[in-house]
């Protein structure tokens, strides 16, 4: 089984322009050094397995490519128009690599610096590159700056990687960078404390309705009767193709017995924080559905059938504070959620605290910390990489309006 992550690179506005993909061919293969080849090779082999469109939802895929394949010209069985050439910074750019990227850019492919160093080695590429890739951790404000200001204004788009905070998002911008990668938009902006608007407030007053220990159907169809747009939303689902219901529904109450109180808690939780997240950038509402079904559909692996639909809701919950602008603490205490989840969330402490690392490990491609994890948990290693992929095609699914019973 490949092990596979994808990381977005988003765009000024926050939205995703594309994403990059990290792989790994199986378990213990890091892709360090000498494996750089084989990590290439199961790259290409996953790819054509599942489909780039499938991986990506239709944006186009950074793909790393070492000296070996960019020579056989093995990128050109992936179509241009999905697919960025990313250059590792430890390919030699000499004469066969310089010929070799000036073919596929003659061929219509985009080129990307990774991990850029500005030596003259690399003239010949800076001339014909699309992108270059700046690490923030790796360089200092100076040379970021620098970077940006020589090579910005040549037909060049400079990407900052490893963007990890909203501080260092608005510095990057502020410098000319057009495309950002990193963790940046899962964090919360609380430069002062924001009051949340009345919509998103109903709509966390029905998700703590829907998460209370003991479901009050009456109670909660009333609050869902006070929001509208919910009410839409509800009907328009069960009467989807998807749910498969022969006759149409009206009446709330009704509705909501025909879900069945499992479905009912999970769909509420999805619809209530995809409104929440409004105005964010869409890949923030993407990262707590790929998270929450990832945990869902690994609890019977690890002996935690029974808590399935308390860690949907654990993956959902854990970029709520980046939704919302306000600290996880308040808005969990306005939720009347398992002391599990609290716990996981806010001292990362239990053994969903463990589930959910290992869902964030896997999104991170931090291969190590998905090793530990999936040893502490007692699941197979080689179970991951399916459910992953599962969770994400589920989570597009729902993010494209497809109709997909939650």
């Amino acid at each position: 089984m490949k092990f596979i992550a994808r990381q977005p690179i988003l765009s000024c506005r926050r939205d995703v322009f594309a994403y990059e993909l990290l792989f790994r061919s199986g378990i213990g293969n890091s892709f360090g050094g000498a494996d750089l080849e084989h990590a290439s090779a199961s790259m290409f082999v996953t790819s054509f397995m599942i489909g780039l469109q499938k991986l990506t939802g239709g944006q186009r895929a950074f793909v790393n490519c070492p000296r070996d394949f960019l020579l056989r010209d093995y990128i050109s069985l992936f179509p241009r128009e999905l697919v960025v050439v990313e250059l590792l910074e430890n390919i030699a750019p000499d004469a066969e690599v310089v010929a070799a990227c000036r073919r596929l850019k003659e061929g219509g492919y985009l080129l990307a610096l990774d991990d850029f160093v500005d030596t003259p080695d690399w003239a010949p590429l800076i001339e014909i590159a699309d992108f270059i890739k700046v690490d923030f951790r790796l360089t200092n404000q100076d040379e970021q700056r620098a970077l940006a200001a020589r090579y910005r204004g040549k037909s060049i788009r400079m990407l900052a990687e490893k963007v990890e905070t909203p501080e260092e998002f608005a510095e990057a911008l502020g410098m000319g960078y057009s495309l950002f990668q990193g963790y940046f938009f899962c964090r919360p902006e609380m430069l002062q404390r924001r009051a949340i608007p009345a919509s998103k407030l109903a709509y966390l007053d029905v998700l703590r309705a829907a998460t209370a220990a003991e479901l009050d159907i009456a109670a909660l169809a009333l609050k869902i009767k006070q929001e509208p747009s919910l009410t839409y939303k509800l009907l328009r689902y069960l009467n989807s193709a998807g749910f498969g219901l022969r006759a149409e529904i009206y009446s709330i109450p009704h509705a909501l017995s025909l879900l069945g109180e499992r479905e009912l808690r999970k769909w509420i939780a999805v619809v209530a924080v995809g409104v929440m997240a409004d105005g964010k950038p869409d890949e923030l509402m993407t990262v707590p559905l790929v998270r929450g079904r990832f945990c869902e559909l690994l609890a019977p692996a690890v002996g935690m059938a029974a808590h399935a639909n308390d860690l949907f809701l654990l993956g959902l919950l854990s970029v709520m504070d980046a939704i919302l602008d306000q600290p996880l603490a308040a808005i969990l205490s306005e939720l009347s959620v398992r002391d599990d989840i609290k716990a996981a969330l806010l001292a990362r402490s239990g053994l969903y605290s463990d589930m959910l690392e290992l869902a964030i490990a896997h999104e991170r491609a931090d291969w190590a910390a998905v090793s530990g994890l999936a040893a502490r948990l007692g699941v197979k290693e080689d179970q991951i990489p399916g459910i992953y992929l599962s969770a994400v095609d589920w989570a597009s699914a729902l993010r494209r309006g497809t109709p997909t019973p939650v």
